[in-house]
């Protein structure tokens, strides 16, 4: 499942449809995904954010056309198959989906003891691991209620890299979270995506979070996608697009600029 030096997509879609009854989400869908990078998937309600995700975990399949995770087409596999897909991804689900009545310790350790091997000491030096890896300390004994809001979703997070996932999926990360928490856990995505060299897929509605941190920003307008970096949808001449990144995408070309050094060629 690794992704290989020469191999530079870790996703793809190729030429994906797909409708749910009368209402069609995706035609032609064809995208590229990079290795070891952090991609933004945007959109209006309804656009298909969430199920382009649920698309690469198997969760949805498309009427036609292909997914594709590390090379292995999901096209024709069988449940056996998508489970060893499923193994190379962590969940970032939009509300945390902590088990209430599991303290922080234990809901972290749920994926090792169904999945794998390992001994108690194992599964406590990795659940300590992941969860320094997220910045909380001294939360085993706590139960997901008593969380603050930024804690709980840091903690979803360990239990999402808990697995060593090649490819991180983040369903709406900042959603319900004061400045203050979506600025750390922005800081968060783009420190793990680094540290652990992960491929992290991320579908947001908070734009200038977005324009910051991603390497790749894909759009999902008329079923289909537009993608580029951050400077070209904020730059774009196409005023729909213009209109969708907003006075967020004027800021972020202003930052661009006043961060470029004088006298450097364009």
């Amino acid at each position: 499942m690794a992704a290989h030096e020469g191999q530079p997509d870790h996703v793809e879609f190729r030429q994906v449809g797909l409708a749910f009854g009368r209402r069609s989400v995706f035609e032609d869908l064809t995208l590229s995904i990079p290795a070891r990078r952090i991609t933004v998937v945007m959109g209006e309600s309804g656009a298909g954010k969430s199920t382009l995700l649920r698309m690469i975990g198997g969760l949805q399949r498309p009427d036609r056309g292909d997914v594709l995770v590390a090379g292995q087409s999901l096209a024709d596999l069988e449940e056996t198959g998508l489970g060893r897909v499923r193994r190379h991804l962590g969940m970032l689900f939009q509300n945390g989906a902590l088990l209430d009545s599991m303290n922080v310790f234990e809901n972290i350790a749920l994926p090792l003891r169904e999945h794998t091997r390992q001994s108690e000491q194992e599964i406590r030096q990795h659940v300590h691991q992941r969860l320094t890896d997220v910045g909380l300390h001294d939360v085993d004994d706590l139960l997901p209620g008593e969380l603050s809001g930024g804690m709980l979703r840091r903690a979803a997070f360990a239990r999402a890299i808990v697995m060593a996932p090649e490819i991180l999926l983040c369903d709406e990360p900042f959603s319900g979270l004061d400045p203050p928490n979506v600025s750390r856990i922005e800081a968060l995505i783009v420190r793990l995506s680094q540290s652990l060299g992960l491929t992290v897929i991320v579908s947001s509605h908070h734009m200038a979070s977005s324009l910051r941190m991603a390497d790749q920003l894909c759009l999902l307008r008329n079923r289909s996608a537009i993608v580029g970096t951050p400077e070209d949808l904020a730059s774009s001449p196409d005023s729909t697009i213009a209109n969708f990144i907003g006075e967020d995408g004027v800021s972020y070309l202003a930052r661009l600029q006043d961060s470029t050094p004088t006298g450097a060629s364009s």
